[in-house]
């Protein structure tokens, strides 16, 4: 049932993005749901659309359309999860690929954030839902460390840390052919194609920059490690496809069949949203070692 709901922004809350303060006063929603909800102009702020990056003041007025059934509920399932950290205020796993991070409107189930609602939410005994923060993403064949906020504050700050550049990523791909120098960068701007719906290298799209380094070369494919400088849409898939060193296992972009894509985010660095320093967390490749054998 669409529901119209009223809210006054607090004094604690000016300055937050129209998207942050969304996800903390509707903690059971997803992500994608309540950007949709902004992107239809289903909600006002004093009266007027805005993006989901407007920063509010204190005392503004929104005016939200939401669906208030179970639908966009994300419903907690018993799924296994790689933990590799966890405190009152994160989360940190090991996705596997092949696992959507959020639900859509197709996928409902079988997410990320489903088995951490359900990791969250178990021992709750029915006291208040605890609702994992998305604050970064992976693509579902992708694998590798992802970051979860537990609560709307460390959500805030961390989504603040990632816009800031305030963060190290690093991925390990398994590409096609040997590649030729040892390191560079990898310039050229990624536009969505909108007949096709198609992202790629489009000459009026937004600029990207992905530096790499040649880890090993093997007889038809190289190891490399690669850094995002920026953060489109599909980048380090649609770069090295630009390059002719398409990442095994990406169709989409040209790349040969394989047992999985061979993405992964293997390194995370990050400021602890509760000033607890700078933590760092690495995982391994399976596909490094099925490298060896090429």
């Amino acid at each position: 049932m669409l529901e119209r709901i009223y809210l006054e922004v607090e004094p604690s809350e000016a300055k937050m993005r129209l998207e942050d303060f969304l996800l903390k006063r509707f903690q059971t929603m997803s992500k994608i749901y309540l950007r949709e909800i902004v992107r239809d102009e289903k909600c006002e702020v004093n009266g007027e659309f805005q993006n989901r990056g407007y920063k509010l003041r204190s005392k503004d007025f929104i005016e939200i359309e939401v669906e208030t059934g179970d639908r966009n509920v994300i419903e907690p399932e018993n799924i296994p999860l790689e933990i590799i950290f966890e405190d009152e205020d994160i989360l940190v796993v090991n996705k596997k690929a092949g696992m959507l991070v959020h639900p859509s409107k197709r996928v409902r189930s079988g997410t990320l954030l489903n088995a951490a609602a359900y990791h969250l939410n178990r021992n709750s005994n029915g006291k208040k839902y605890v609702r994992a923060g998305l604050i970064h993403r992976l693509d579902k064949e992708t694998s590798g460390v992802l970051l979860l906020a537990k609560h709307p504050l460390a959500l805030q700050i961390l989504c603040r840390h990632f816009q800031r550049k305030l963060v190290s990523k690093r991925y390990f791909a398994l590409v096609k052919g040997r590649v030729g120098q040892a390191s560079g960068t990898i310039s050229a701007p990624i536009g969505r194609y909108v007949e096709s719906r198609f992202w790629d290298v489009k000459n009026d799209g937004k600029e990207a920059e992905t530096n790499f380094w040649v880890i090993e070369r093997y007889e038809n494919s190289t190891l490399v490690e690669l850094e995002p400088v920026t953060g489109r849409t599909n980048q380090l898939r649609i770069h090295l496809a630009h390059i002719g060193h398409p990442i095994l296992g990406d169709t989409k972009y040209q790349g040969a069949e394989f047992s999985r894509m061979c993405l992964h985010a293997y390194k995370l660095g990050f400021h602890h949203p509760n000033g607890h320093g700078w933590m760092e967390f690495e995982t391994k490749a399976d596909f490094v070692e099925t490298s060896t054998k090429n």
